[in-house]
């Protein structure tokens, strides 16, 4: 390295501060000057056809006493739904007016990997006020959404819902909704961003005190030592977040009409940027026949934990009147709410918050604690010892936890839901409907979800996106591989592969694992899938807590090489 370059005289130190100064004095874009920005609607419209366009821009938004900057797509956050068709060829031209680059990814779409819409991955991104168009085949069905993967625009605003029609009717239901959960918060992503890093407990104001709840003095001891805390569910909450359900906000009594004795499909989309919902219709259960767009065999819930970027369509047959229909943080700090009503204009009352989520060892990646006699600083050597992870992790600043006996959770419900008396949604509960052709497994895959609260960095096998960028995970095309996600850390991770569906192994048969394109790992626990890797090209691999993501918990998977006549 040539450390010359690294010196600096006086000289240009002067002419540095004052390139700076002039930098200071450059004219902001309007919307940081909050003026000549329109209010973006809330809701979303629809676009549909073969050939759509989509305009991304800055604008204003306010829901309840919230208010700030948005980025919108056609004027409204979310943006428009788009409606399509199995067996269609669509042709999408997407406009940016910002004066940043943007992009858009096609959530859970099947697509060449140039037209997947992730910057540096797939493609260079949308520059600042110029147009790229998205050009692919439709060859699936069901529901599905599109956000930004350029910086944190989506947590602004930048996002919206697909549904894509079946080539064959589907006679189970009446009447069909997309039902978007989201959140709304008028601080800048990127301030969210350099709180989070300054003090993970920022936006948490939920913390257990010394004196509160059931712990007995040796946990408190435990916890204490291991300098974590039982309530550190959610990074941001209800504390700067209003929780959305199709843009609105809980004061706007937004209502869903049916008709007594109708079969209603609610097609449930977390497109939120870090929120894990519960979703409830308190006294009328409902029919999963869906997930990630793909059917599943019907299994009846009366509540079901939606993680970041999941999907799930459910059918309900409600009673005449008016039904709360609650999407509950998982924390416990707020709630979105809408009406499903037989009555217009009657709003249901929601249920109250119930209580806060407390964590126990067995999110720590402690197994059962009964009958083990460990003192606090002996759990939390354990909780530190990095000895038994594989050769292939890097141990570092970035690890602070290590789960010491992590277990399979794919019968957990998510947390604060194990301990309630009604049906919950459980990984387990899931069955392919259609039959999963039968592959052997080729080679198996163990993958560590690694991170360090304190400093907020994130990472997989204990490498930060930045450093592994050159250094992908690599499948051969048509490879048929056993894929175990670890995860050392206390907080549940929706992580989410492009370009592919895997299958659930959930304890289903093998010809009828479910297939999905986000699996949640929850905390101190692990969860596999097998994946066929029959989509050849490059895609983003990454956790869909979009500030993990931005902290570095992502990576590149490369399918290769490209069948003979793909053009490639």
């Amino acid at each position: 390295m040539n450390t010359g370059n690294l010196r600096l005289s006086r000289r240009g130190m002067i002419g540095s501060l004052a390139a700076l100064g002039a930098s200071a004095a450059l004219p902001l874009p309007a919307w940081a000057r909050g003026a000549s920005l329109t209010h973006a609607g809330r809701g979303f419209g629809e676009v549909s056809g073969e050939d759509i366009r989509l305009a991304i821009g800055n604008h204003h938004f306010a829901t309840g006493g919230r208010s700030g900057h948005a980025v919108a797509v056609n004027g409204t956050v979310p943006g428009p739904l788009l409606r399509l068709r199995e067996g269609q060829d669509v042709r999408i031209t997407v406009a940016n007016d910002l004066d940043e680059s943007s992009s858009i990814h096609w959530h859970g779409l099947l697509l060449p990997f140039q037209f997947d819409g992730v910057p540096g991955i797939s493609f260079p991104g949308i520059a600042p006020h110029s147009s790229f168009t998205y050009e692919f085949p439709i060859r699936q069905s069901g529901t599905y959404w599109w956000h930004s993967h350029s910086g944190l625009q989506e947590q602004a605003g930048h996002y919206g819902p697909i549904v894509i029609e079946s080539a064959e009717p589907d006679p189970r239901y009446d009447r069909d909704y997309v039902v978007l959960l989201s959140e709304f918060t008028p601080m800048h992503p990127h301030q969210i961003a350099r709180k989070l890093k300054v003090g993970e407990h920022y936006f948490n104001y939920q913390m257990q005190t010394a004196t509160e709840g059931d712990m007995s003095g040796a946990d408190r001891r435990m916890w204490g030592a291991m300098r974590m805390n039982p309530r550190d569910i959610s990074d941001v909450t209800g504390a700067t977040y209003t929780y959305l359900v199709n843009g609105h906000g809980p004061a706007d009594d937004l209502e869903f009409a049916f008709e007594p004795g109708e079969r209603v499909r609610l097609r449930f989309i977390n497109g939120s940027a870090m929120t894990f919902f519960n979703v409830r219709l308190p006294g009328v259960p409902m029919t999963v026949i869906a997930a990630d767009g793909q059917d599943v065999s019907e299994v009846e819930v009366d509540e079901f934990q939606i993680g970041v970027a999941e999907t799930y369509d459910v059918i309900v047959r409600p009673p005449s009147g008016s039904h709360a229909l609650v999407a509950e943080a998982m924390d416990r700090s707020g709630m979105g709410i809408a009406s499903l009503t037989s009555h217009p204009g009657h709003r249901a009352s929601p249920p109250p918050l119930r209580k806060p989520v407390t964590l126990t060892m067995a999110d720590m990646g402690m197994g059962s604690m009964e009958g083990m006699d460990h003192g606090a600083m002996d759990m939390d050597h354990s909780m530190r010892d990095t000895s038994n992870l594989p050769a292939d992790v890097k141990v570092g600043p970035g690890i602070d936890m290590v789960a010491p006996m992590p277990v399979d959770r794919m019968d957990y419900p998510g947390l604060g839901l194990d301990a309630v008396s009604h049906r919950v949604l459980r990984y387990t509960d899931l069955k392919a409907k259609r039959m999963n052709p039968h592959r052997t497994v080729e080679r198996e895959m163990e993958i560590h979800l690694t991170g360090n609260m304190e400093r907020y960095m994130w990472s997989f096998d204990g490498r930060k996106f930045s450093a592994v960028t050159d250094d992908p995970i690599r499948f051969g095309y048509d490879e048929r591989v056993r894929v175990k996600l670890v995860n050392d850390t206390m907080m549940a991770h929706p992580i989410h592969l492009h370009g592919h569906f895997f299958e659930l192994v959930n304890g289903a048969d093998h010809m009828h694992q479910p297939l999905k394109h986000t699996v949640v790992v929850q905390p101190g626990g692990t969860a596999t899938f097998d994946l066929t890797a029959n989509e050849p090209g490059d895609w983003a691999f990454h956790c869909h807590l979009l500030y993990h993501m931005h902290a570095g918990m992502m990576q590149t998977v490369t399918v290769r090489p490209f069948p003979a006549g793909t053009g490639a």
